[in-house]
């Protein structure tokens, strides 16, 4: 193709591109209403189960989903391998900023370059802070993320050339979603990190590990990061019948150090919000509202919130959540958790209903 005709081509594949993205955030309905002069042109996610939209469904790893009963209330009931019977907080987080209706892995085979522009995600399920956790699962550690996100970022550069790249990177929300799987897993389950740290010196190793990890999000170009704080691990079904006793009481102890690590990365997260320039840096509790629904489950309109809807409800997660399982509820939205781990669409929107309207002004 001659040159001339050539960049003829590539520009208007790119305002091809830009216009369909633009056709869809009109069709959308915003949940939060951003102020006129500002713009958040996507969502990029980093993290674990509890936002991961596919990522691990072809990987050999016990951190999947990609089959029934997970994802049956997800168009048409298909499964996607999102950790819930439908949408988890990456769409929700989508949808409610107007930008589109789910937020697809950035490892999907089915990718298309178009949905680059408005966000993907790089999340794992099995992935934390600790490459061990990582390891343990088979997941993609944080720092394989990362080098995703730059090769994302070099794709994106080749659709809307530099100057564009850099605008959706300084103005899209960057969300952090990890560190459950550091202390219920390598912690407290496998006991491999026990045997080194008591909890306030690995709650430091986890702090370092994530303080770097935003840094490092910076270095690329992000500047509106979110970052999660652990949600109360004690009371996760799963962990209740591990770890609370007889009665599955919400086992303290896993409580005691999730609040740990919460009280340290939300101090650290207030310090690099002032020190690095331009950044808007957030610590988003979850803990609380997350308490708050697992307690007060009547308040939410549910009825069930220490067992999940899959099979027993005690222990079933992944793998042992299947088709072959016995007695998964008919009716989800009674319950707070889908699987003994991760909680249902109905709790997950929400929760994030509520992070939206607390913190959406942290960013603009």
């Amino acid at each position: 193709m001659h040159h001339s005709n050539m960049k003829r081509f590539s520009s208007s594949t790119t305002l091809f591109f830009l216009s369909f993205v633009f056709a869809i955030l009109c069709t959308l309905k915003a949940v939060i209403q951003i102020p006129r002069n500002e713009t958040i042109p996507a969502v990029i996610i980093f993290g674990d189960s509890i936002v991961d939209t596919g990522t691990n469904n072809n990987l050999i790893t016990i951190a999947k989903c990609n089959f029934p009963p997970y994802g049956r209330d997800l168009r048409g009931g298909i499964p996607t391998g999102r950790f819930s019977n439908g949408k988890v907080p990456s769409d929700f987080l989508v949808e409610g900023l107007g930008i589109k209706e789910l937020l697809p892995a950035y490892r999907d085979p089915t990718l298309q370059p178009k949905d680059l522009l408005s966000g993907v995600n790089f999340a794992s399920g099995g992935a934390g802070y600790d490459p061990l956790s990582s390891q343990l699962a088979s997941a993609i550690s944080l720092s394989e993320q990362l080098q995703d996100f730059k090769q994302y970022i070099g794709k994106l550069k080749g659709i809307v050339g530099e100057e564009r790249t850099n605008f959706i990177l300084a103005n899209s929300l960057v969300f952090v979603v990890a560190g459950s799987n550091d202390i219920g897993s390598s912690y407290y389950l496998s006991r491999i990190r026990e045997a080194e740290y008591d909890v306030p010196s690995y709650t430091d190793l986890l702090l370092n590990l994530s303080s770097t990890f935003v840094k490092e999000l910076y270095g690329v170009g992000a500047r509106r990061i979110w970052v999660s704080s652990v949600p109360p691990l004690g009371c996760v079904p799963s962990q209740q019948t591990l770890f609370g006793g007889l009665e599955r009481e919400c086992a303290k102890e896993l409580n005691q150090a999730s609040q740990v690590l919460n009280d340290k990365l939300s101090r650290e997260l207030g310090y690099l919000n002032n020190n690095l320039p331009n950044a808007k840096v957030v610590y988003i509790d979850i803990y609380n509202p997350v308490l708050d629904i697992i307690t007060n489950p009547k308040k939410y309109g549910f009825e069930v919130a220490n067992k999940s809807c899959c099979g027993t409800g005690s222990i079933e997660v992944a793998l042992l959540c299947n088709q072959l399982t016995p007695f998964t509820c008919t009716d989800d939205s009674k319950y707070v958790f889908f699987d003994s781990y991760h909680p249902t669409e109905k709790a997950y929107q929400i929760l994030l209903d509520g992070i939206l309207k607390k913190y959406i002004n942290s960013i603009v």
